[in-house]
């Protein structure tokens, strides 16, 4: 069983425990907060015209779980192996089995350590999100999220919930998010669009939201372009959605603005890390007419 409520108790320091995980001996991370436990693998049953992903259901202590098999996911040849492994894990308000070949051990590391994928292998269907350089290898951090909402669309953003709100008025009120999953980005884009917030400027990290939102300061110490509100993920690299919620509210230009995280990890037992940070409000993907309920609220 992994212990993740103990972990990394003060919040912003811009750091993540990982799991390093093995499929085909080629080398993946999870966040260790998205892990429950790592099991022995058990029998499972196969559903009938599933996705080609799910190898089937598993019972664990009276719940039933769908069983993802990782190596189908990632194009790698399919086996068992004596270290194979479930990684039991809950995000997005939902709980799913992972089958690896191997867990190995688990990483401290900065998120600055973590770098974004090269453009030639990165993009909606590629499911990598960072690149860990570790001991002349590397481990690629894996878009758990994406490969969720390719094998359940409802468990995505679903623009039919902003509908849901009724007709609204098109905002010029700009809004910064900080997103690194593109098939998310393109997502909320298209839900802020519907919901009438069409200036949204994109960043695919913590990091560079933080520079572009300093480099909008004039030299009178005033925003020179206006941005009513910042949205943001919490796992991204170079920086996390703590941090850079943490650095927004100690600058003396920027802590005005109010800051929306909206994340797969929001949890009863993670939300105080939002509010030690000074996040006007935490919203759990994918809700996303609770979002847009948090940003008319909010927005300056």
């Amino acid at each position: 069983m992994i212990d993740s409520k103990g972990i990394l108790l003060e919040s912003g320091t811009n750091e993540l425990e990982m799991v390093e995980f093995e499929v085909q001996n080629n080398r993946f991370g999870i966040n260790v907060i998205k892990v429950k436990e790592i099991i022995q693998p058990t029998k499972v049953i196969p559903i009938p015209h599933s996705h080609p992903n799910v190898k089937g259901l598993i019972q664990l202590r009276g719940e039933v779980l769908p069983v993802v098999d990782m190596a189908k996911v990632l194009g790698l040849e399919e086996r068992e192996t004596p270290q194979s492994k479930f990684i039991v894990s809950e995000f997005n308000q939902q709980k799913v089995v992972f089958h690896v070949h191997n867990v190995t051990q688990i990483h401290r590391i900065s998120w600055d350590q973590i770098e974004k994928p090269s453009e030639m292998y990165s993009g909606i269907k590629s499911g990598i999100i960072g690149v860990v350089k570790h001991e002349d290898s590397m481990i690629l951090l894996v878009d758990f999220e994406s490969i969720m909402v390719e094998i359940n669309p409802d468990s995505g953003i679903n623009v039919d919930q902003v509908k849901k709100l009724g007709p609204r008025e098109r905002s010029n009120k700009k809004i910064v998010a900080a997103e690194d999953s593109p098939l998310l980005r393109k997502l909320l884009n298209d839900t802020l669009s519907e919901a009438g917030y069409e200036s949204v400027e994109f960043f695919e990290n913590g990091m560079d939201a933080l520079k572009y939102l300093e480099s909008q300061i004039s030299k009178s110490g005033q925003m020179e372009e206006a941005v009513g509100l910042v949205i943001t993920d919490i796992e991204m690299p170079q920086m996390d959605g703590h941090h850079l919620t943490k650095r927004i509210k100690n600058h003396p230009v920027l802590k005005k603005l109010p800051v929306i995280i909206f994340s797969s990890l929001i949890t009863n037992d993670l939300r105080h890390k939002g509010e030690m940070v000074g996040a006007e409000a935490q919203v759990s993907k994918p809700e996303i007419a609770e979002l847009i309920k948090n940003i008319d609220r909010y927005i300056l």
